[in-house]
């Protein structure tokens, strides 16, 4: 072997070393850069939108999804269900059937069914007493804490009532409706953190 071979040997091999650790430099550079693209929890927090597909919930089914740090509750409702909401029997048990506080509610879903597909009720499933998270008892039939219950929520901590619009009922510790979050549609998604869409 001569010394030449040798020479070109020690090149090779400083040339592939070179490029190796070179590659992997830009890697370790471009990894945290494109992450960064992403948003930061500190952002997630303080309500970045998220997207909820619709499609496969079904009727009766309720989904949690988590905005600012907040349980969402999504609901898919049944036509016998919409048809209820407007009931004067269940209308004169609340204490604001017609959603007039604004604060509760955007605008657009500020009409019977508190939403703006009448078969999907969005809210935030914080009680408006103390924050405590009510359960959802859908169906129609008497319960130990309510008689004629007509399906909607309990919040266990201190009896809170609200029905399947989220309004609240006469005479419990909550003073207010459950708050539908500002959302909007997307085909089959609807993504909540985001004002105004049409369904």
């Amino acid at each position: 072997m001569t010394e030449g071979d040798v020479n070109k040997g020690r090149r090779r091999f400083l040339g592939a070393t070179t490029a190796v650790v070179g590659a992997v430099g830009v890697v370790g550079v471009a990894v945290p850069f494109v992450k960064s693209w992403n948003p930061s929890e500190k952002a997630k927090a303080i309500g970045g939108p998220v997207k909820v597909d619709l499609s496969k919930i079904e009727e009766g089914a309720l989904i949690t999804e988590e905005w600012r740090g907040k349980p969402i509750y999504i609901l898919k409702r049944s036509a016998a269900v919409i048809a209820g909401l407007n009931e004067s029997g269940l209308k004169d048990r609340l204490l604001d059937p017609e959603s007039n506080n604004t604060n509760q509610q955007p605008e657009y879903a500020h009409n019977e069914t508190r939403s703006i597909a009448s078969d999907v009720l969005i809210v935030e499933g914080v009680c408006t007493h103390l924050g405590c998270a009510p359960k959802m008892h859908y169906e129609v039939k008497p319960e130990p804490f309510d008689e004629k219950w007509s399906g909607g929520f309990f919040c266990p901590c201190h009896g809170s009532r609200f029905d399947l619009a989220g309004r609240v009922f006469k005479g419990v510790p909550a003073p207010s409706n459950l708050v539908v979050p500002k959302h909007q549609y997307d085909g089959s998604m609807v993504v909540i953190g985001e004002d105004g869409g049409v369904a």
